[in-house]
């Protein structure tokens, strides 16, 4: 009673928060706001906090402050959930689809209720600032513009200030460790296409603004002796063509053409991110960077802890190389680590990039496996076949040291609670590889059936679409739990469509035990000193979060009274503005390493007072052989040479398994997860229908 007391009284303090933040950002555009604000700056400049402690607290501190309550929250929130029927149908409601485009996806009610939000956000910023303008406009003698031309520089000039809104945002939606979206329910691999609509507007307002700019310049043949300066004081026009052109050489490298294709040039230009946010403070000046600081903040610190955390690093035990081609890596898992289904992990091989860092679900349970984890890796692209070239041909080689692989793990990252436990029925529906999240799902559920923990458990159907009918050794790892249960106790119902290979009469089973036959490869476990630990605690994360802030201010007072003349000093007229911008940078990156020295100490603690890797207790999650005949008739089934027709299967399930609220998870292809959101949108639209079909989209790659 007091854990739920004190959850809800967390929610509406973080709630307060961020409409405290908001609102912060509505009102900056207003001349009461500017009147009011200069007024409490020069106030401010008499304390010793300064102009530039009233930003810090005021513009910056709230999102960070978030942070925190957050991670109070989560650490608070059960891990299994059921919600009440009111919340169910609530839920659902917003998570449904509500435009399904190829351009854009699938939206649902809620992403374009805050996509329409953040637009009108926008407009605002823009026509408050923009009509001030207008009403105030003065001609620049020195530029010798004419009306229009003046007019077009001031919408040029608030464009940029467009950009910097979605800078301020940008950076949120890939938070790991100190996730912010994770209160909303959000994860990581669901939240990054914020931040690439984001990034895409940014890059676009950012353009606009830096191209008219130049324009005008050019018009006013101005733009010789602007473009190259270094301004004393004020903006820093090369400064900001610096980072205009970093911003767009990161865009461009990102596209999913460029991407998929080349994901080495996307990952490495994408680091670049440091030079543009440094040339952006120089550009912008600390004031406006004051607004947009809370998401580098945060971000900063949840990269360093990831970094600390993925150490040191640990190895493969073995992996599992099926018909497919497809591989399944078998990792070392601390036993006081727990995580829900459809988590992920990040993952680098430092003998094929001691940078690369790639994503990939989590195919097993905590419940199941308390020693070892496993993920699933497709072979595509460079690093992927790397990877299986170095599995395939390590046990050739002589002596244990060639045979061991070792291996940074960052993670995991998943949902707080089970959420899916709230369905009375599940409809999984996965392509290829998309089975991946499914597989944690399945056991896990499996294993709370067995266990007695949880009565009420969904009944779930499998839809797996496959190429051909050896891709249906990816079941392998469930197939016990297919065909080792009497159909009265199964909770799983299983549908496989071959797409590319022509009628046959064999059965699931058979074809389970027709290509059962995976190949086992062991490594070597000399220099296995440590397993995989998963992330601090999130109140050590909060802590660290509110220990770095208090730092940066104390750093920012005390370089600021060294450094920067008072005001009654005449010569602070000659400081330039760009030593307040050092100082900042100056400010963050010492609070940073002060943070990295506390969060080593609590990793080097955890890791004193951690198990020896455990290595007898991997056989359940390895010895899986053909499937045991059972007295129980064969209720799966298996479909050849056509897809699936969604439409028909989501109409005949409620009949199937039964239950009103019917979740419908889908991991696979795009045109997959819009055909199958198309239909449940048909579905919540009849206002008649009884069962009510609640869409969620995964994803098992970014």
């Amino acid at each position: 009673m007091a854990n739920s007391t004190l959850l809800v009284a967390l929610k509406i303090l973080s709630i307060l928060i961020f409409a405290a933040w908001v609102s912060l950002w509505l009102l900056k555009p207003t001349q009461l706001w500017t009147r009011k604000w200069k007024a409490a700056e020069d106030k401010a400049r008499a304390t010793v906090f300064g102009y530039y402690g009233l930003n810090f607290a005021v513009y910056t501190f709230p999102p960070i402050a978030l942070a925190i309550i957050g991670s109070f929250y989560l650490n608070l929130k059960p891990r299994e959930s059921i919600r009440s029927r009111k919340g169910r149908k609530l839920t659902a409601g917003f998570s449904n689809p509500l435009v399904v485009n190829t351009l854009l996806g699938v939206l649902s009610t809620l992403e374009i209720l805050a996509v329409f939000l953040f637009i009108l956000f926008l407009a605002w910023n823009f026509y408050a600032r923009i009509s001030n303008d207008f009403k105030n406009l003065k001609p620049a003698k020195s530029l010798m513009l004419n009306s229009w031309q003046l007019k077009y520089l001031k919408v040029a000039t608030r464009f940029g200030l467009l950009a910097e809104v979605c800078l301020a945002f940008l950076l949120f939606p890939i938070l790991r460790g100190l996730a912010l979206f994770r209160l909303l329910g959000i994860q990581f691999e669901a939240s990054v296409r914020y931040h690439i609509w984001l990034g895409t507007a940014m890059i676009f307002f950012a353009t606009f603004h830096g191209a008219s700019t130049l324009f005008v310049w050019g018009v006013s043949h101005y733009i010789q002796e602007e473009i190259w300066e270094w301004q004393k004081t004020g903006r820093i026009y090369l400064a900001g063509e610096i980072c205009l052109v970093t911003g767009l050489v990161i865009w461009i490298t990102s596209l999913p053409q460029l991407r998929r294709k080349q994901f080495e040039i996307f990952y490495y230009t994408h680091h670049l991110y440091m030079v543009f946010l440094v040339f952006f403070l120089f550009h912008a000046g600390d004031r406006h960077f004051y607004m947009v600081f809370p998401g580098i903040f945060l971000f900063g610190l949840d990269k360093l802890l990831r970094i600390i955390q993925s150490r040191p690093e640990t190895c493969i035990l073995s992996a599992r190389i099926f018909p497919s081609k497809a591989i399944e890596l078998i990792l070392p898992k601390d036993p006081g680590l727990k995580y829900t289904p459809t988590s992920i992990i990040f993952v680098k091989v430092p003998s094929i990039s001691k940078y690369e860092w790639h994503s990939f679900s989590i195919t097993s349970s905590s419940r199941v496996d308390e020693n070892t984890m496993s993920i699933m890796i497709k072979t595509e692209g460079s690093w992927t076949s790397s990877l299986s070239h170095m599995i395939q041909t390590r046990p050739e080689s002589d002596g244990d040291q060639t045979k061991y692989i070792p291996i940074a793990v960052e993670g995991p990252y998943g949902p707080v609670s089970m959420d899916f436990l709230r369905y009375d029925s599940l409809l999984l529906v996965s392509g290829g590889i998309g089975i991946t999240p499914f597989l944690s799902i399945i056991q896990e559920l499996a294993s709370s059936q067995n266990s007695g923990i949880n009565k009420f458990l969904p009944r779930m159907q499998l839809i797996y679409v496959v190429k051909k009918s050896q891709d249906i050794c990816l079941l392998n790892s469930i197939s016990p739990l297919i065909f080792g249960q009497p159909a009265e106790k199964c909770l799983l119902r299983v549908k496989v469509f071959v797409t590319q290979e022509e009628q046959s009469d064999a059965t699931v089973r058979e074809l389970l035990n027709e290509f059962s036959q995976v190949q086992t490869v062991n490594f070597g476990t000399k220099f296995l000193n440590f397993s995989i630990s998963g992330l601090e605690n999130s109140l050590w994360m909060a802590a660290i979060a509110g220990i770095s802030s208090i730092l940066f201010l104390i750093f920012l007072i005390m370089f600021n009274h060294i450094f920067v003349p008072s005001q009654k000093n005449p010569a602070k007229e000659k400081t330039p503005s760009w030593v307040a911008d050092l100082l900042i940078i100056s400010s963050f990156v010492l609070a940073l390493i002060c943070s990295i020295f506390v969060a080593l100490v609590i990793r080097w603690r955890r890791l004193k007072k951690q198990i020896p890797p455990s290595l007898q207790k991997q056989s359940k999650a390895l010895e899986k052989g053909p499937t045991q005949a059972s007295d129980a008739l064969e209720e799966h089934e298996i479909h050849f040479g056509g897809r699936p027709n969604f439409e028909d299967i989501i109409a005949k399930f409620p009949d199937e398994k039964g239950g009103s609220d019917i979740g419908v998870l889908v991991c696979g292809p795009e045109t997959m997860k819009e055909s199958v959101a198309s239909i449940c949108q048909k579905k919540c639209g009849a206002k008649k229908q009884k069962p009510n079909f609640s869409f969620h989209s995964l994803n098992f790659t970014l």
